[in-house]
């Protein structure tokens, strides 16, 4: 089956929790804080694995998640890293976040890579939090989440060359002419319903990929027929070939077939409509009337294009439109489908959760919630006074005390932060 887009959900791992140990050997008084760090969470790493020609696999698993970092242990022991979680993807493969619908990564060659959710970082021991004041330092700092979000898979095709066209004028035929490729043929539209790739080896030595792009049929681009499924895979090749049937056999007007397909291309996307065409006059063994034909050849060459009479069926022209492809192509310049503007930049990311937030419930108790006060929460020992202090003057410096102010807060109130409860005083 043929799947070029996919909605997943990836969460990397978390980080792992450093340890609150102190070193107790019967020759070493006063060993002193020796609690590990944490390892760090695994990361969702995509890969392009050119064996692959369809995103199958995220068709029945939407959600992966990476493996949390092992948490430290005594004698400065660190946690062990999670294992980076890698999904592979075919070539060509735009990955999207959801939420902003910028694009975190084209991949498009062997090997290209990109992290998309990152690795918790793991929390530091108590061994770090010691000082000449403080000694003997009861906390520890948890590990950060695992970044999470849900993304959106594309896959638009590498193909140098696509072929473009009406429902039965012949694409899949001249694919099969002048590539190894195999595609299924009828008299009949709608014959390909998924994108046919195949190698073109020249004459003259060099090669080029050419998709065949399932037949377009107006009302394309509003979704009407397969036109509005396989478009995007157009989107990468450097030169259109626009085959149109010139034999008239099925009762259509050569000249406006070739207008209505322009017209979707640009209803999908502007740029396509100034990309190179070349204009292919196919089943020319079935013309009756060869006034047909130079009166679109004459037609379509006023506007600017090249046009090539042929016959797919008994490779009469098929040559040189290949010839001609294969000259064009070394003056196109590659094509980039994402411009700076539209990638993904985490800074400006508006959607991340707040890393604060207060509301007062109906009891007027000020609840305090915010990832970096969760990990906060299990660095205190609550019991230990040393402990208590560093967790006060975490509040003030990540400015929860001033936020709770600026809410009217006063001495006596209670603030709720997750399980733990405390009466505010100034």
């Amino acid at each position: 089956m043929f799947i070029d887009k996919a909605r997943i959900f990836v969460k990397a791992g978390n980080g792992g929790n450093g340890s609150v140990s102190f070193r107790r050997e019967k020759y070493v008084p006063a060993g002193g804080p020796d609690g590990g760090d944490g390892g760090r969470g695994a990361s969702i790493i995509f890969k392009v694995d050119t064996g692959l020609r369809t995103l199958m696999d995220f068709k029945y698993k939407k959600k992966y998640v990476g493996e949390p970092g092992a948490d430290g242990s005594k004698k400065r022991q660190a946690g062990k890293n999670g294992e980076d979680l890698i999904l592979k993807v075919p070539p060509g493969t735009i990955i999207r976040d959801e939420a902003t619908n910028l694009v975190i990564a084209d991949l498009k060659h062997d090997g290209d890579e990109a992290v998309v959710a990152k690795g918790g970082r793991g929390g530091k021991g108590n061994q770090h939090f010691a000082n000449a004041v403080r000694q003997a330092p009861s906390f520890a700092k948890s590990g950060t989440d695992g970044e999470e979000r849900w993304v959106i898979l594309e896959l638009k095709m590498i193909a140098d060359v696509g072929l473009l066209g009406f429902p039965n004028v012949g694409k899949s035929t001249f694919l099969s002419v002048v590539t190894k490729a195999r595609p299924k043929i009828a008299n009949y539209h709608f014959t390909t319903l998924t994108p046919n790739l195949g190698v073109v080896k020249t004459n003259f030595g060099d090669s080029f990929v050419l998709a065949d792009i399932p037949g377009l049929i107006e009302g394309a681009a509003e979704g009407v027929g397969l036109g509005h499924d396989f478009l995007r895979h157009v989107e990468r090749t450097k030169v259109l070939i626009h085959i149109v049937d010139i034999s008239g056999i099925e009762g259509r007007d050569p000249i406006e077939d070739f207008d209505k397909i322009n017209d979707e291309l640009k209803l999908y996307n502007e740029k396509l409509s100034t990309r190179p065409q070349i204009v292919v006059a196919n089943k020319a063994d079935l013309l009756f009337d060869e006034s047909i034909y130079e009166n679109f050849k004459k037609t379509l060459e006023d506007r600017g294009y090249k046009v090539f009479k042929m016959s797919a069926a008994t490779r009469d022209g098929v040559d040189d439109v290949i010839a001609y492809t294969s000259q064009l192509l070394q003056e196109v310049e590659d094509v980039e489908l994402v411009s700076e503007e539209e990638y993904y930049r985490p800074e400006l990311d508006n959607t991340a959760e707040e890393e604060l937030a207060i509301e007062i419930d109906e009891n007027g108790v000020y609840v305090v919630t915010g990832k970096k006060l969760r990990r906060i929460m299990y660095s205190v020992d609550f019991d230990d006074m040393e402990s208590i202090q560093f967790f006060q003057k975490t509040m003030e410096n990540e400015g929860v005390f001033d936020r709770l102010r600026e809410m009217g807060i006063e001495d006596g109130d209670t603030v709720k932060i997750y399980e733990v409860e405390f009466e505010f005083y100034n």
